[in-house]
């Protein structure tokens, strides 16, 4: 069974964060992906958060799975002219550096199309154009940004960052989709095209839900599904909304057994009208079911402290994983809070090949995140990342057909 992308072969022009996580999903597809890394340095993240002394970190060796890597200097003579054979052969180029970094190599998006007409060229940016096109990004800027701090962290607290990496990650997979969109254009059009993600915009993307509650807002003057309501009052923005849900249904976070020890121990349970009845019974507050105090969402949102603090007293009672299975049998939607211990020990995420474990010629064994996006015909497997410069004589004879003295000369120019 071939791969989805087997045949597509990709200039891997990415480091850290946002354009790996791109150019490894593409690798998982079975495109080729060709790592290009700075003699003698690599990707910053190799050396960056190491837990093994001379070994490359696990920053690096999680985002540059399954591709080959080769060094190179292009701002080299013989490095300028290697690069200029690897745009013409390869059908995707990836980047995140600074804005107009690649323009400074000698490389214009005019000049890569003249070398390559069929080449989709995709950049990752920190904004689009406008006031902020030429200033750097990292993830936390973009999450500031492109509207996710402002709407979370406590009510009456600081805008707060998330752990999950939306303006890194996020942008890489926005970045995925708009290749493979180009990839697809091409077999009509015959024709590449240039692919550009701006880290602000897919922040804001996935933030859409807080832009709809901003129009509202503005409308009405109110947000009934927020904590504020009826308790406190608006401001003119989206407020901080603690743990509240953001949809149609009140949810949020409750202590369950152990919480005095385990930081973890915690459920997420949403009040979701429909089964309600079902909540209120295995809590042990059938009454509320007759009770027009109760009885209606309308009527809980100006108490839904006290149902919550209810609602905690039974899940403290037990673990989360009682409590999942206890609200789940009678359909009452909820999640345990899972700690990354317990995400990296569950057999169900490796039974998948969601989290897998990997072998490392210099770092022995360490486990992944494998591709989250799974194809029927194409199932993707998990290669090692490659060390600095490893596939880089293979490459140059392989694919661009270079002669030994050719290599040597390119050495010996700091080239490769």
């Amino acid at each position: 069974m071939g791969k989805a992308l087997e045949g597509v072969r990709v200039l891997d022009m990415t480091h850290v964060q946002s354009g790996p996580t791109c150019t490894q999903i593409l690798a998982w597809f079975g495109a080729d992906v060709i790592k290009i890394e700075k003699p003698g340095e690599g990707d910053p993240t190799r050396g960056q958060l190491r837990d093994v002394p001379g070994a490359d970190s696990l920053y690096f060796t999680m985002l540059n799975s399954n591709k080959r890597g080769m060094t190179l200097n292009p701002k080299t003579e013989a490095g300028k002219k290697i690069f200029a054979q690897l745009i013409e052969k390869c059908d995707v180029m990836v980047e995140n550096y600074a804005p107009g970094a690649i323009d400074r190599m000698g490389f214009p998006w005019e000049k890569i199309q003249q070398i390559n007409p069929r080449m989709i060229y995709a950049s990752v940016k920190g904004f689009g154009p406008g006031p902020f096109e030429d200033c750097k990004v990292y993830e936390n800027v973009a999450q500031c940004t492109g509207g996710a701090a402002s709407t979370t962290g406590d009510i009456d607290g600081f805008p707060t960052v998330t752990g999950a990496q939306i303006g890194d990650s996020g942008t890489g997979i926005h970045l995925v989709a708009g290749i493979l969109a180009a990839l697809f254009q091409r077999e009509k059009s015959g024709k590449g095209q240039r692919v550009t993600v701006a880290m602000q915009d897919a922040v804001l993307n996935l933030c859409r839900v807080k832009l709809r509650d901003q129009q509202r807002l503005a409308r009405t003057g109110v947000l009934k599904e927020y904590p504020q309501y009826p308790n406190g009052t608006f401001g003119a923005a989206v407020p901080r909304a603690g743990n509240s849900s953001g949809g149609g249904h009140p949810g949020w976070i409750v202590r369950c057994k152990g919480w005095q020890a385990d930081p973890d121990a915690y459920e997420y349970v949403i009040v979701q009208a429909q089964a309600f009845p079902a909540l209120a019974k295995i809590i042990g507050h059938a009454e509320w079911l007759e009770d027009p105090e109760f009885n209606t969402p309308e009527a809980r949102l100006a108490k839904l402290d006290f149902v919550f603090a209810e609602i905690e007293k039974w899940t403290m009672t037990l673990t989360k994983m009682e409590v999942m299975a206890a609200l789940n049998a009678v359909n009452v939607p909820c999640g345990p809070i899972l700690s990354m211990r317990e995400i990296g020990e569950e057999p169900a995420l490796r039974k998948t090949g969601t989290v897998v474990e990997v072998d490392h010629p210099t770092r022995g064994k360490y486990i992944t995140v494998g591709n989250p996006i799974k194809l029927s015909d194409s199932p993707s497997d998990v290669q090692r990342s490659p060390l600095l410069g490893e596939h880089t004589d293979q490459i140059l004879t392989t694919i661009l057909g270079l002669k030994e003295d050719e290599i040597q000369a390119a050495r010996q120019q700091g080239a490769i």
